[in-house]
């Protein structure tokens, strides 16, 4: 991991304010052009930045799906919490029958 420290320095932003780094900063650490990411402070006179560096089209489309499945999820587990008293065990005559039903299905990789 890289250890060397870069100086920040105040500027203004549209109507915010904010620190700049240095050209060499992004120069040495060509992943952070263009990242995003957030600032919290520790203390007074301490802040943690997280930065997180823009993702390919290939990675993008893959959060995308993480993103989409991670919703489907919270929404399935929110309507079994909301609906526990119509849920029903998945029984061994529930499974067999849902194997019979898919015999000689094949799926595309």
């Amino acid at each position: 991991m890289n250890s060397k420290t870069y100086t920040l320095s105040p500027t203004k932003i549209g109507n915010s304010s904010g620190f700049r780094l240095p050209a060499s900063f992004y120069r040495e650490n060509p992943q952070f052009i263009n990242a995003t990411g957030w600032v919290e402070v520790l203390a007074d006179n301490t802040l943690l930045v997280k930065l997180e560096p823009p993702t390919s089209e290939a990675n993008q489309e893959e959060a995308d799906n993480s993103l989409m499945l991670s919703l489907f999820l919270d929404f399935i587990s929110k309507d079994a919490l909301q609906n526990s008293d119509h849920l029903e065990a998945y029984t061994e005559v529930m499974s067999t029958e849902d194997d019979e039903l898919l015999a000689g299905v094949e799926i595309d990789p």
